[in-house]
């Protein structure tokens, strides 16, 4: 382990001054900023030593960080054990953030602020108290978007009796009050799926996002591109752009510019333990774009101007490239390469093959 490499911090990527991070959470465009809220152990830097926070920073290029004051801490009656992953809303000047809150079981819960700061817990927690029969006790990653005049929340769980991942639906017309619709989306052969994005996208489709966990243990991120009707969706395109190995949990968002922004946790649990202290920070925003029946995801325009054609670690191949990693199996890429293009931030790299086509997120 290179650990001069690791004892410098990334000049971009973000991650917070102290404490562990994982999933993004709540990523969304308020008052004039971009928010990235995110898993977080304020006082440790490896996970499980205490419970679960929102840490929370903005940017307004995605270069330049503020970090800001803890968003949730658990506390309440019903997420004692912590405020896990969830998303955020802006409506009608305040901001809304919606997480799952665990106690002995999962429920949701929604906290609100007016300056995209301070955030007060609703006193009607939990919005959503059980999960309903198609669910399991594995429930919770909800992800928010308004379609029209209503609201729609995506639950991740699984069904242990069936051994499928599902992503349940609800719907509310206040953000308050959620019915049941029924299963959106689900995955033979797993045991659950999580930390979802859900929203209208171009041309009249939808954007459907998660972490797919196999019962045989492996793990899978969707990105797909289709149709919700009838209170389903139905892929018309689907793809695994980020193909790892050191991310997980990426979470998608719309901008005000209408770009569809996927950012991700970088290294991913893979990692988890490797070094003495855990590394993670948030990767750079990638815009999603479905074209021509392909799925990309490319740095946005924002950090592009950084991206480079080659790098010591990376060595191009007769077809293809490898990347060498400290005291781990090198990152091997075999196939037809068009365009490649490089982003290196210290121990950091996104590596972007063939316009996005493929994304291999890696911590060297």
């Amino acid at each position: 382990m290179n650990e001069d490499l690791y004892g410098v911090r990334p000049g971009y990527h973000y991650r917070p001054e102290k404490g562990w991070i994982n999933d993004p959470n709540g990523l969304v465009w308020f008052n004039g900023w971009y928010h990235v809220f995110y898993q977080h152990a304020p006082d440790h830097e490896i996970p499980w030593k205490q419970p679960m926070h929102w840490g929370h920073a903005r940017t307004k290029n995605f270069i330049d960080w503020e970090e800001l004051p803890v968003a949730l801490a658990p506390g309440a009656p019903y997420d004692r054990s912590g405020c896990w992953s969830g998303s955020a809303i802006a409506e009608n000047g305040r901001l809304y953030l919606f997480y799952a809150a665990i106690t002995d079981v999962s429920t949701i819960a929604v906290a609100v602020s007016d300056d995209g700061v301070n955030f007060e817990k609703y006193a009607g927690n939990p919005v959503i108290s059980h999960y309903p029969p198609e669910g399991g006790p594995d429930f919770r990653d909800p992800a928010v978007c308004r379609i029209g005049g209503e609201y729609f929340c995506v639950v991740a769980s699984g069904n242990p009796q069936k051994k499928t991942g599902n992503l349940l639906l609800y719907k509310s017309g206040d953000l308050l009050d959620w019915s049941y619709c029924g299963v959106l989306c689900e995955w033979e052969n797993c045991k659950y799926a999580e930390c979802p994005s859900f929203m209208p996208a171009e041309d009249g489709t939808y954007l459907l996002t998660a972490s797919v966990c196999k019962t045989d243990g492996g793990k899978e991120f969707k990105v797909m591109y289709g149709v919700f009707e009838g209170g389903g969706f139905k892929a018309v395109c689907s793809a695994e752009p980020d193909k790892g190995p050191d991310q997980y949990a990426g979470q998608a968002f719309r901008d005000p510019c209408g770009r569809n922004l996927l950012i991700t946790w970088i290294p991913g649990w893979e990692y988890s333990g490797y070094a003495a202290t855990d590394i993670g920070c948030m990767s750079v925003p990638r815009e999603l774009k479905f074209s021509d029946g392909k799925i990309t995801a490319f740095p946005a325009e924002e950090v592009r101007h950084l991206l480079k054609r080659d790098d010591p670690a990376l060595v191009r191949i007769a077809e293809g490239f490898t990347v060498q990693r400290q005291g781990r199996p090198p990152v091997v890429y075999n196939g037809p390469v068009s365009d490649l293009q490089i982003l290196r931030d210290g121990y950091i790299m996104e590596v972007f093959v063939n316009g996005g086509e493929e994304v291999y997120s890696i911590l060297l």
